[in-house]
């Protein structure tokens, strides 16, 4: 299964760039009502995930007074606890679903790098569902075509 049928494309996606400063960060989080972001580049290419975590604990490390202080330090400057781990497009699916574990979204760079869109974990529960689902009704359909092909031998 090709990962891109799972591909948020990055046209959809609320990333930060990592020039952004905390206050800019603050802001578009809190309007999207996100609490893990993708962060990238000027040139486009994945840098890592802020999160809200990461903001807090540089906003105690700082002692900022107010908002506007907030304005002077970047994201470049922020130390991220983890970053989301991306995975290539090339990619197979079971490796998806592996890094997906324990990540929120999963980041898709291209071979050089760029950033190009996220795989949410709810499309792969869903994608996993339904693979639950399809093996589960196979030996149902299975067993029927026995049963009617034994009874058509009588």
């Amino acid at each position: 299964m090709n990962i891109l049928f799972y591909l948020v494309p990055k046209s959809e996606v609320m990333f930060l760039y990592d020039d952004f400063t905390i206050r800019q960060a603050i802001e578009k989080m809190e309007y999207h009502k996100y609490s893990a972001v993708p962060i990238i580049n000027h040139a486009g290419c994945y840098v890592g995930t802020l999160t809200e975590g990461d903001i807090l604990w540089a906003l105690k490390a700082r002692q900022f007074s107010n908002l506007h202080e907030m304005e002077s330090i970047t994201l470049r400057h922020i130390k991220r606890k983890r970053d989301n781990q991306p995975i290539n497009v090339n990619c197979n699916i079971e490796d998806l679903v592996m890094t997906s574990m324990n990540q929120n979204f999963v980041p898709v760079i291209d071979d050089n790098g760029i950033f190009i869109g996220i795989v949410t974990r709810k499309s792969i529960i869903e994608y996993c569902y339904n693979q639950c689902r399809q093996q589960a009704r196979e030996p149902v359909a299975q067993s029927f075509l026995v049963r009617q092909d034994s009874a058509i031998g009588q």
